[in-house]
């Protein structure tokens, strides 16, 4: 059958489409920059890629008719502006698309809605559920509340807490409860509801058998790392201040982590576990859902994270656009140096950023990065999703990857830190010298300002970066 895919390099649409095509189907992915899409080459041969902004009617007619089914897995929560307007467009726009094409089955991902009073964000999922369900189709919905795998906002978001609060002060909303789900069963639900007649026409909520608080979820995280924490609820903190206090501790932008704390307050408790008997399939536990994503995390096996997503920057720009790197106007610190091993070196630039840092002046990146923080950006708690692999849209601290093939010895990157204007880093092997390039496209005067206040740490920090990446350490025997 032939299927099509929304949200294809997003969290769960990246887990998705293999477990598609191992099912026989072959699955046009939609996306909206087709410089971000990098399927592995053995699905290559069952992929096909459409550029499609659900946003552009116009772009919609590149959806083909024949298609029997599709996925809807979109949403704009971390969009600055009115995000519940932009997400009911997509929804109406989509749902119009399809009416000239011969889908017989639509499923939506979207959120338990069983309170009466909402949120903004699960309101707006309510919304896009509604809207989609008008379409001359059949249409299933899945209602996920916590998602819990390698990679998941949920899951990075909870791992932050722990691991770096010994104590918290925390808001009252810590104390509602929800039900977490495995996002190996979210994949499960997905893949086996899709043309099963028993799914057509209805919504299921979908979690796993605990129903916990997200206190207790944050303790039980800690129990299974063997770290004790302490957790006082106050109940004066506004949201406001816990978005403040989540977006700071925590590698979320401002934007999402304001959404997931109107969203904390609302219990979000599934219904039935009725999916699960029709579907045969049986949810992990929290702690075995947790044990899984660590296991995934141990041997760097995430298939894919939140953080390469745009929405843990909550910038929406096309990589094409910026895949050349501008000179006129710009400012370039460009140094080049001999490389003594040319593998190496690759590795060491194909290692750069997360668990690894940038090879000199650590200290000064950290403080770039609580600085940036303190502005409104992505500061350094992002991190990378694969200590060894670099995919074009990947996300390094506060860079987003424009183009990487190792085999050139070739890695740009952009920053999405809070700047006067706009930056590139650039690394580029040619023959046995590297050559490591900083470009500044000012934005005004501040922008100028800003080039020649940083300019005194750029001789040690850049230069000091170029060594230790050209240098090889030779072992003895």
């Amino acid at each position: 059958m032939k299927i099509l895919l929304t949200g294809s390099t997003g969290y769960i649409g990246k887990r998705l489409l293999p477990i598609l095509i191992e099912a026989g189907h072959d699955v046009i992915c939609c996306v909206r920059d087709v410089k971000r899409f990098n399927p592995p080459e053995s699905l290559k041969k069952n992929v096909s890629v459409i550029k499609v902004d659900l946003l552009d009617e116009a772009s919609l007619d590149a959806i083909p008719e024949d298609i029997d089914g599709a996925y809807y897995l979109v949403h704009s929560m971390s969009s600055e502006g009115d995000y519940t307007a932009l997400e009911e467009l997509s929804a109406i726009n989509f749902r119009n698309a399809l009416r000239k094409t011969n889908v017989q089955h639509l499923i939506y991902l979207g959120g338990i809605i069983n309170e009466s009073d909402l949120s903004k964000h699960l309101s707006s999922r309510k919304n896009v559920e509604t809207e989609l369900s008008k379409g001359d189709y059949n249409f299933t919905a899945l209602r996920a509340g916590i998602i819990i795998g390698s990679g998941s906002a949920s899951f990075e978001i909870i791992r932050d807490l722990v691991e770096k609060l010994p104590i918290m002060i925390t808001p009252k909303w810590l104390t509602t409860k929800c039900q977490p789900i495995g996002v190996t069963d979210v994949i499960a639900f997905l893949s086996k509801s899709i043309f099963n007649p028993k799914t057509f026409n209805q919504n299921f909520d979908i979690g796993g058998p605990d129903v916990l608080s997200y206190k207790n979820m944050l303790l039980d995280f800690g129990k299974m790392r063997n770290l004790k924490r302490t957790i006082i609820i106050i109940p004066v903190m506004t949201p406001k201040l816990s978005s403040y206090w989540l977006y700071f501790v925590t590698s979320t932008s401002y934007n999402l982590a304001t959404s997931l704390v109107s969203s904390m307050k609302v219990e979000v408790i599934c219904r039935d576990n009725m999916l699960s008997t029709l579907l045969g399939v049986q949810p992990l536990s929290y702690k075995e859902a947790l044990k899984k994503a660590f296991n995934k995390i141990d041997n760097d096996q995430t298939l894919s994270s939140w953080k390469d997503a745009y929405a843990s920057s909550g910038l929406t720009f096309n990589i094409s656009e910026f895949i050349t790197v501008p000179s006129f106007g710009c400012f370039k610190d460009s140094r080049i140096r001999v490389m003594e091993n040319r593998k190496n070196s690759i590795d060491k630039i194909w290692s750069i950023g997360g668990k690894t840092g940038w090879y000199y002046g650590t200290w000064l990146w950290k403080s770039r990065g609580v600085l940036d923080k303190f502005f409104g950006g992505v500061g350094l708690r992002r991190g990378r999703t694969n200590q060894a692999k670099i995919n074009v849209g990947d996300s390094i601290d506060f860079w987003r990857v424009l183009y990487a093939n190792k085999k050139e010895g070739h890695l740009l990157l952009f920053a999405e830190m809070k700047l006067p204007g706009e930056a590139w880093l650039e690394f580029k092997v040619v023959n046995n010298k590297l050559t490591q390039t900083a470009t500044f496209r000012p934005l005004g005067l501040a922008g100028r300002l800003y080039w020649y206040s940083v300019l005194p740490f750029h001789g040690f920090i850049f230069n000091g970066m170029l060594k230790q990446i050209t240098k090889y350490k030779r072992h003895k025997n």
